[in-house]
């Protein structure tokens, strides 16, 4: 069984990330999760219009069959470990950043947290 966890952040971009995370899981025994870890600080997936972001992910978790998780948290990254336990995922998908050093420690950050339990795939930007 795997379970794959799809982590998104802008809407834009989104899509792409669950379809693939979709496909990646293909007919295997397992289940699709799509996660968005939002920061106080920030407003939700970047949209003024929160109730319509969020209403766009509920439609795409319906369309791919997935769960969906949508929390605020001060700890993005020590949230996205607890949820990789909590769901026994196998695989994490996360999307390339444009933001190149951020990005990168995020996601070295992120890969060494969960390297015992979950294999992170980084999809490309383009």
């Amino acid at each position: 069984m795997k379970n794959v966890m799809v982590c998104v952040t802008q809407q834009k971009t989104c899509e792409r990330l669950i379809k693939y995370g979709h496909e990646f899981l293909g007919n295997d025994e397992g289940e699709l999760f799509i996660i968005h870890v939002a920061h106080y600080q920030f407003k939700f997936l970047g949209n003024n219009q929160e109730g319509e972001a969020l209403e766009y992910l509920y439609e795409k978790a319906l369309e791919y069959g997935a769960n969906l998780t949508v929390v605020r948290s001060n700890h993005v990254l020590d949230t996205l470990v607890d949820l990789v336990n909590k769901n026994d995922i196998s695989y994490v998908v996360l999307g390339e950043s444009g933001e190149a050093k951020t990005a990168e420690n995020l996601i070295s950050s992120f890969s060494e947290k969960i390297k015992d339990i979950a294999k992170l795939i980084v999809v490309p930007a383009h």
